[in-house]
Formats: C-alpha cells, structure tokens, sequence
C-alpha cells in the first residue's frame, strides 16, 4: 500500500511527458529540494525512480518556466508542490513572521533589521526578481552562522520564509531568484481566501495519508512537518469524518490510519533507485518499519567512519530494499562511478541484474556513457559481472 500510494504500482510510460511530471508530483504532494549534486540534485531523482528516463527539463519548466505549476515553500524541508497548497501554507508564513517555534530567528532578524528589509522589498518590487547577490551592497557576512550568509541573503531567506517573497526562478548554479507573491504567482491564488489554521492543517494531513497509503500518525505530521498536538486533534477530526481509517500493522506499535481509497494491490513489481531524500524513505524511522532498513546520510560522516559511502541510494527491487549503491557522476569523464555497491539481507539471484540494468538507464538519463564499478562492498563483482552482459 505505501509502495502503491507512492508511484509505484504501475508501469513506468514510454515516453514521459509534462502530465506524467505533475501527475506524479500530485501524487507525492512535494519534492524535497536539495543542492548536492553528486549524481543529480535531489528533486530531479524522484520522478527518475518513478518515471524513469524523462527529460530533466520538464521539471525545471513546471518548476520555473514559462507556465510554471509548482510552487517554492518550506513544506517538508525546502520544497517543490503544486501551486495548490501555498494557501495551505500561509498559517506557516504568519508563524515564521511572529518567530513561533523553530522561526524565533526569523522573527528576530526580520524585527531587528527593518532597513535592511525595507530596502530589499523595494529593490524587488521597483526592479523585478532579483537574486540575493543583485541586492549586495556591501553587507556584511554572517559571523560563521547561517552558512555565512550575507544580510541581504538572510534578508531575503526570512522574507521568504514569512511569505512576503517566494521563488521567481532558478538560475545557472542553482541560484534563487526573489520576486513578490504579485509578481510571480497568479492573482487567482493569491486572492483565494486564507483557509483557517485548523482547516489548513486537517487538508494537508489528508494529503499526506494519501501519499503514504498507510501512516502512523507520527508519520502523517512528518510530511509536511507539522506539531505533534495540531496533528493528533486533526487526525482524530480526519478519522470522525470518515476521510481516515485506523489500522493495525503487524509489528508496528503505534494506531494506523489510511486513507478512504487507498489502493490495495497485492503485489508490487518496482525496480527503482532512491535519492537519499526520496519521499518513501526520508522519514528514517518509518523506513525502518517498513523495510526493516536503517539508512542514514554519510555526506557529513568522516571517510573512514561510513558504512556504505558518500552518497548512498538504496535499490528498491519488488517491494524490499535489496542494494546500496554509493554512486557519483563524473561528468568529465562521462561514467557513472559505482563507488561501492553493497548487499542487503533481501538481495537475491536477481539484484545484480536488476540493479545493474537501473545504473544504465540511470546513466543514459544523466547524459552518461558508461557505468564502472569500483571494488569495494559485497555486491561489487557480481555488479561488475552484470554490467557487462
């Protein structure tokens, strides 16, 4: 059910398209954006695990096209959804501007530097969309916190955060460009009226259980990040309403909820890849429960203290994690380097062939030529072997 409630219990399209993008992206409900790009920056490897070989500038057309059809926001981490949900949000903007909870910082920059902001809006809104870089003006880094950012980059990250801009585009770099709400998007959404926090927040848990197919309630909250108290009172409203059902899970010690609809198939036939922040294992402790895997991120790891390597994608095949591969694209060279390639308890006869035949499709998606092998973790020789046939 999590595994059909995710993409995965239909056959990838021959020829993946704009509607197949969105359509998947409705389906998940976001893409966790992140800016490494070892293999491929994050948001691009969803739809490459579900869609397989679609062109990468889809997403970068329905993300900051001409027509886009997604929106920039704090979601799950930072985030591309459909347009749809930045309402659904704003209860979020007005936290993060009031410096509730984790946004104190925010708030605190936001109050403490009213100049600073008051210069950066105007910049914005009498020039058009800018990048933090072409509000510069001499300002000052930041002294080792908040990545070293400048004033005017934190500047526009809190006006970003409280609402008061959003994401205009993407440039060379992967840099974000600034614009207002009334520059960037439609008059339709931002005039649709601001739903109530509890209505907000009982529609996006609604969401999340039917990008999850079957979720814990500490599993709905996760998705897009919500308290444990508003989640427990919507979930419960949710359910008296008949929008979610509880459930039991075998080995699980912790009330179920699904969805009303939820698909029940009874067998998946997946083969796919995940990025490390795929939506189906970012959560590392529903991972567990539903794989029986512990998957950590390395990237911040001594060389010598990793596991499985820099930056490690499971391999799902059927509907278990089989392999770990750590994977990097050498551009240069035009390879996609198998750094290590690691057995999990699952793998059977079949996982070099399966996995080897992704790290191709892979390969060909990244604009790639070959596939080498290091020899480094159980699975190495049988990969190699595989890979030449």
């Amino acid at each position: 059910m999590a595994l059909a409630a995710q993409g995965f219990g239909k056959a990838r399209p021959a020829a993946p398209g704009r509607r197949h993008v969105l359509s998947t992206i409705e389906t998940l409900g976001l893409l966790q954006i992140d800016s490494v790009n070892v293999v491929s920056r994050s948001h691009y490897l969803p739809l490459f695990s579900r869609l397989g070989d679609y062109p990468r500038a889809l997403l970068e057309d329905v993300a900051w096209g001409k027509k886009p059809a997604l929106v920039e926001y704090w979601g799950h981490e930072a985030s591309l959804m459909p347009r749809d949900l930045h309402p659904l949000f704003r209860w979020r903007m007005a936290d993060a501007r009031a410096g509730v909870g984790v946004w104190k910082g925010v708030a605190r920059f936001l109050d403490s530097h009213p100049d600073l902001i008051a210069k950066a809006l105007d910049e914005i809104r009498r020039r058009g969309p800018l990048s933090a870089g072409e509000l510069e003006t001499g300002a000052k880094k930041g002294p080792g916190g908040w990545w070293g950012w400048s004033e005017s980059k934190r500047a526009v990250e809190c006006l970003f955060w409280a609402g008061e801009l959003t994401t205009a585009t993407r440039r060379a770099g992967f840099e974000r460009v600034y614009g207002t709400p009334e520059q960037v998007l439609p008059a339709s959404l931002i005039e649709t009226p601001t739903p109530r926090r509890e209505d907000a927040h009982r529609a996006l848990l609604a969401r999340a259980a039917g990008a999850l197919g079957v979720a814990t309630e500490r599993d709905l909250r996760d998705h897009f990040r919500m308290g444990p108290a508003e989640s427990r009172a919507r979930i419960a409203e949710l359910v008296e309403e008949g929008v979610l059902i509880p459930a039991a899970v075998e080995g699980w010690d912790q009330t179920a909820y699904v969805a009303v609809g939820a698909a029940r198939p009874r067998r998946i036939e997946a083969r796919a890849l995940l990025s490390p922040f795929d939506n189906l294992i970012w959560f590392r402790e529903r991972t567990e429960r539903i794989f029986d895997a512990r998957i950590r991120l390395e990237i911040y790891t001594p060389a010598h203290l990793r596991t499985h390597g820099y930056y490690v994608l499971p391999f799902l095949q059927g509907e278990t994690l089989t392999a770990r591969v750590d994977l990097k694209a050498d551009r240069k060279t035009g390879r996609l380097m198998v750094q290590a390639a690691h057995a999990e308890p699952a793998a059977d006869g079949e996982t070099p062939v399966a996995l080897a035949r992704e790290l191709r499709l892979m390969a060909r998606w990244l604009g790639l030529s070959d596939v080498v092998v290091a020899e480094r973790g159980d699975l190495s020789h049988a990969l190699s072997a595989a890979l030449k046939f």
